[in-house]
């Protein structure tokens, strides 16, 4: 029998072998509604899940000066301070080892362009984009250079099968720049990241919130494993399945904007196995709304959900 964690690797290396993995997150407040259906220690365990996602340290900004909410490019970059525990860390990873067989996966949001925009503010540092690029070059330098001694710092530990890192580069229609400027700015740094978790043995996972269907080839290209949250209000998830599904895992597509929260327990039983059957065909798919469930979905939509994904898996 199959491994959670093999049942993972064979749907990212597009094997389609009768079970589709399902990864499902909630918010906090969602977790306090559904944790008494699935008792145990660890919710993501008890409901089946195939994938663990563990938080890791990493590194914040620190006295950002005043000026940095001015339009006008700054002088000078902000201060860095790392956060978080090795020791915490290290013994998470034995104690999934010896407690599950679950993928695990080291989930960092705001790795990048969002690391970025939340020092300047994303109105100003997308006009740094536009306008003031050899400064916007400087942050996003500076960022990756920190990066990745972040990185190379947490996969020296054993245990770790994948890397997620997350910055929202997508609107609901569409980029929230050019094409042309995400390659000339934003790829590069993307490029180091991926080809340092690579060289590890580990997949990357990529978080981008939005329509980024425009940069698809490019992510396959610099080697993006694993697609989130692929948003059905944003982007046709069955033509991304028909043009990219033999180069890129999926995993989300579950509408969290309508369904989940507005429809019933048989719709979103009907929507998990529609997703299921086309995306899962050949490969390539792991079974989850396009977001963290959160609290405005009724409970027994959330139960619905997570028993179709296991009915799949």
């Amino acid at each position: 029998m199959l491994t959670r964690r093999q049942v993972v690797q064979a749907a990212i290396a597009h094997q389609e072998i009768g079970h589709v993995p399902y990864f499902i997150n909630l918010t906090r407040d969602a977790q306090e509604i559904v944790a008494p259906h699935f008792p145990g220690a660890d919710l993501s365990v008890a409901m089946g899940n195939h994938v663990h996602a563990i938080s890791a340290p990493w590194w914040g900004w620190h006295d950002i000066p005043a000026s940095y909410r001015d339009f006008d490019d700054p002088v000078v970059l902000p201060k860095t301070r790392g956060h978080g525990s090795y020791t915490a860390y290290q013994e998470e990873l034995i104690r999934l080892k010896e407690e599950t067989s679950c993928y695990v996966l080291v989930m960092i949001y705001g790795s990048h362009f969002e690391k970025a925009n939340s020092a300047r503010g994303i109105e100003n540092f997308l006009g740094d984009i536009g306008g003031h690029k050899d400064f916007a070059r400087r942050m996003l330098n500076k960022i990756i250079d920190k990066n990745m001694v972040m990185l190379e710092n947490l996969l020296g530990y054993e245990g770790i099968d994948g890397i997620l890192l997350g910055s929202d580069w997508g609107s609901q229609h569409g980029l929230l720049m050019s094409p042309n400027a995400w390659r000339d700015l934003i790829a590069p740094g993307e490029q180091r990241e991926y080809d340092l978790v690579h060289a590890e043995g580990k997949d990357v996972w990529l978080h981008s919130c939005g329509n980024i269907e425009a940069i698809l080839p490019d992510l396959i290209e610099i080697g993006v494993d694993v697609l989130n949250p692929v948003q059905p209000e944003c982007m046709d998830i069955y033509r991304l399945k028909e043009r990219y599904g033999g180069k890129l895992t999926f995993w989300g597509g579950i509408s969290t904007q309508q369904t989940l929260p507005f429809g019933t327990p048989a719709q979103v039983r009907a929507e998990v196995r529609e997703v299921v059957s086309r995306m899962g065909r050949g490969g390539g798919y792991i079974t989850s709304p396009a977001q963290a469930i959160q609290s405005d979905v009724p409970i027994a939509n959330m139960l619905a959900l997570i028993e179709e994904a296991r009915a799949h898996a």
